[in-house]
């Protein structure tokens, strides 16, 4: 079997780059990470698989998006319906999208009014983000529910230093523009960090372009940004901060209707999103106690309205509102433990959350589809963890969690991890095992809808989700020819299992349906990166991911979740101030709902109306050149050979664009 063929493959190259103990460099600077195990902790001593996302490298790879940014992670497949704008799913090792927990500064910002409770990340831009965590994994004995498939966490820049001013502009075709600003720097007790940005585009014709209802209709896109990071220190390690967030996107898409695709030229898609973060971080007892508390809110605001056109062969219209509100108070304390006999770095961790949602919908469908709800919850949590290092190789990570959550109870999760380090081999070897929930959404929950006389209820005696995840794998960090990071390749195996899954049912002699726990999901695979730097003007990054997820009630694939997905990025400078970056995304076919090329939906498979999609290869490619220490231009090319991937059945890609610009500071 060619899977097979690849995973032997994958292993074999594991096996022959990891024989030679080449000569050692000088080390440099491990990367760091705080959301895997809410300490600061090298990538290497982290038990889970964890990818750092720069500012610099979003910079370097013309990412502008958040699913711009996470297109080449391992273990995650983003999935957009249509462009910029458009709702987008991720999916963290075959887990399902509201399985993924994305934290803004910490803050959990799922969407109460998404009928799942999930993130979209299509309306969000990047402009303010100084980095993105993602760990992969379940992570609900430190972050509670949604947390099944891992955790994303959005940090925003915070300012330092002389005052700076960075300033991007930029152009392209076809139709686009790009602006921001970001004013940064610390005074005294006080720092700073300003931006404002915005994207606009006219955007590309999203419906399938091997469909017959493919009319080049351009769906326009547009995003505006403004957050402020805001410090003030009165002591020597106290911050109080002030964060504060608004994004406002405006696009537009084609329809996937019941009957068939319709290329609609009024069917927008208006997205606000408001968060807003105070709090206290302070260092007591000469460093030993790290303590933290704050208070913050969000509010998602999602509206659709698409009016009625007379070619469309599906009659739609809509007129939908969602509004979602969250209130999150944490209080976060790390002791730091002195070195005691083998044990060193050690860490001890408590704390308390309590969160608040609140959601409101009125959905209004022609056909005719109504729904609503307007209900809340809320829960309560306590969690404690440790980490430590033993005899300088062996570190070990714990955390367990109990949340009270209004509408079902308790739910106790924990999770355990070693990494033992063996530096004679350049290897460290990880293991984990955790579980997760998931809690019911608001629309499980008390969501209420009448469709052609088949009516919905939610079912307010639903329990969570429950998941088991485990995984094992090395990590060869492999010095040579003076390069402290000549080789570095891992492979790790993830085994996970979710019962209870909250399914829809058919219920009243089949007139009416609701949610019901029903089901088990499991998913496994293999994760492999190699990231190889033969000299200093010369990187490369290749991943490869192999992914089984199946619903154990039939045998079934779970959609959107393809068994091979690989990527390639290659950073180049050979000349001072200038790097060019290639990059390759592969996604191999995966089920889904599809559309026939006359545009009508699909009338076989196995369920009904299921069947492969096919792959897509993605090429990009950014340029960068440094003029002077201040100044920097620079040229994006996305979708380079004009591929036509449908992530969604029916809907495609962005075509073929470049956008030029200059990116200047002063200081």
């Amino acid at each position: 079997m060619l899977v097979s063929k690849s995973l032997r493959l994958c292993l074999l190259t594991t096996t022959i780059l990891s024989i030679p103990v080449l000569a050692r460099a000088d080390g440099t600077a491990p990367v760091m990470t705080v959301t895997a195990t809410e300490v600061s902790t090298a990538l290497a001593d982290v038990p889970a698989g964890v990818t750092v996302i720069t500012q610099a490298q979003m910079q370097a790879r013309g990412d502008t998006t958040l699913v711009d940014a996470l297109a080449a992670v391992p273990g995650l497949n983003v999935v957009q319906s249509g462009g910029p704008g458009g709702e987008a799913s991720v999916f963290i090792r075959g887990t399902d999208s509201e399985d993924v927990l994305v934290l803004l500064d910490g803050v959990p910002v799922n969407d109460p009014s998404d009928p799942n409770g999930a993130f979209n990340f299509g309306n969000y831009t990047v402009s303010d983000i100084a980095r993105i965590e993602v760990v992969r994994g379940p992570m609900s004995g430190l972050y509670g529910s949604n947390a099944v498939g891992g955790v994303i966490n959005l940090i925003t820049m915070q300012g330092s230093g002389k005052p700076k001013l960075s300033v991007t502009a930029a152009g392209g075709f076809p139709a686009q523009g790009q602006a921001g600003a970001t004013l940064s720097g610390a005074s005294g007790k006080f720092d700073y960090a300003f931006t404002a940005a915005t994207d606009q585009e006219a955007g590309f014709d999203y419906t399938a372009r091997r469909l017959s209802t493919y009319d080049g209709t351009r769906d326009p896109y547009r995003a505006n940004l403004g957050s402020l990071n805001l410090g003030y220190s009165p002591v020597d390690g106290t911050r109080i901060s002030l964060i504060f967030r608004a994004q406002q996107t405006t696009s537009a898409s084609p329809d996937l209707g019941y009957v068939s695709v319709y290329d609609d030229p009024n069917n927008f898609l208006y997205n606000e999103n408001y968060f807003g973060k105070l709090g206290i971080t302070s260092n007591l007892l000469n460093g030993l106690l790290t303590t933290e508390f704050f208070v913050a809110q969000l509010q998602n605001d999602y509206v659709n309205k698409n009016l009625l056109d007379a070619a469309d062969p599906n009659a739609q219209s809509n007129e939908d509102h969602y509004h979602g509100y969250r209130t999150d108070v944490q209080w976060n304390n790390t002791i730091h433990v002195p070195d005691y006999g083998p044990a060193q770095f050690s860490s001890l961790l408590f704390g308390v959350e309590y969160i608040n949602d609140h959601a409101t919908e009125l959905v209004n469908d022609s056909g005719p589809f109504v729904a609503s709800i307007n209900a809340s919850q809320h829960s309560i949590a306590g969690h404690a963890g440790v980490q430590t290092t033993l005899y300088n190789r062996l570190t070990l990570t714990g955390a367990l969690r109990d949340d009270a959550v209004s509408s079902f109870g308790s739910a106790f999760t924990g999770r355990v991890g070693g990494v033992l380090a063996i530096p004679e081999a350049d290897l460290h070897l990880k293991t984990s095992y955790g579980t997760s929930f998931l809690a019911p959404s608001l629309f499980d929950l008390y969501g209420v809808d009448s469709y052609s006389g088949f009516p919905y209820m939610g079912n307010p005696n639903l329990k969570p989700e429950r998941g088991t995840g485990f995984e094992v794998g090395p990590q060869f960090d492999i010095p040579a020819f003076g390069q402290a990071d000549f080789i570095s390749i891992s492979a790790t195996y993830f085994a996970d299992n979710i019962s209870n899954l909250i399914q829809n049912v058919d219920i009243d002699n089949n007139t009416a349906s609701t949610e019901a726990n029903v089901g088990k999901a499991r998913t496994s695979g293999v994760e492999t990166e190699l990231v190889f730097t033969p000299a200093a003007w010369l990187s490369a990054d290749f991943t490869y991911t192999y992914t089984y997820a199946r619903d154990l009630t039939d045998a079934t694939p779970l959609l959107r979740r393809p068994e091979n997905t690989g990527s390639a990025t290659l950073t180049i400078t050979p000349l001072p101030g200038l790097s060019i970056v290639p990059q390759v995304s592969y996604i191999g076919r995966f089920s889904d709902y599809l559309y026939n090329n006359d545009g009508t939906a699909y009338t076989g498979g196995n369920p009904y109306g299921v069947g492969l999609a096919e792959p897509g290869t993605i090429a990009n490619l950014s340029v960068n050149y440094r003029l002077s220490p201040k100044l920097i231009l620079f040229v994006d090319g996305k979708n380079l050979f004009q591929s036509h991937f449908e992530p969604v059945n029916g809907l495609q890609i962005p075509g073929q664009s470049f956008l030029f610009g200059v990116r200047a500071t002063i200081q």
